[in-house]
């Protein structure tokens, strides 16, 4: 059974803009468009090199309990013009409802022109488990022990 999310469109936003949706039936995750503010609709924002930028999606969205939902870049714009998430995933809990917008990051080395209506980032929904977290003496033992970073190897 598929998780419904409710979506509500700001009062600003361009109701021509189209939802968060698949591209493809086994897509994991549905595509979010930058949907602009009046004044930026014709021109677009402009993401400089090695600038963050808020984009807007014009959406509040009610996401069920027990799930999240999951922003993560769009490979094409990370290949192509090295835009991305600076916090990937993003997580959108449950209990918000405040405005949905995505923070690109350009990676790359040319300026990239965020156009309205473009797919921006994908967003997966995906079930949250519950921890509880418990102070104890000591960890039991494994294999790794307490190697870190790389400490697995290479290649």
């Amino acid at each position: 059974m598929a998780v419904v999310i409710e979506v509500l469109r700001e009062e600003w936003a361009d109701p021509e803009v189209d939802l968060p949706d698949v591209a493809s039936a086994g897509a994991a995750g549905a595509d979010l468009r930058a949907n602009l503010r009046a004044e930026h609709r014709v021109h677009g924002l402009l993401l400089k090199p090695g600038a963050r930028l808020l984009v807007p999606t014009g959406l509040r969205v009610a996401i069920p309990e027990g799930y999240e939902m999951q922003v993560r870049p769009r490979s094409g714009l990370a290949l192509k013009h090295g835009v991305g998430l600076p916090n990937s995933p993003g997580t959108i809990d449950s209990d918000y409802r405040g405005p949905l917008g995505v923070i690109l990051v350009n990676f790359g080395e040319t300026a990239f022109r965020i156009r309205h209506g473009s797919r921006i980032a994908q967003a997966v929904i995906a079930p949250v488990l519950k921890a509880g977290f418990v102070a104890v003496e000591r960890l039991d033992a494994t294999v790794r022990g307490t190697g870190g970073f790389g400490s697995t190897g290479s290649g």
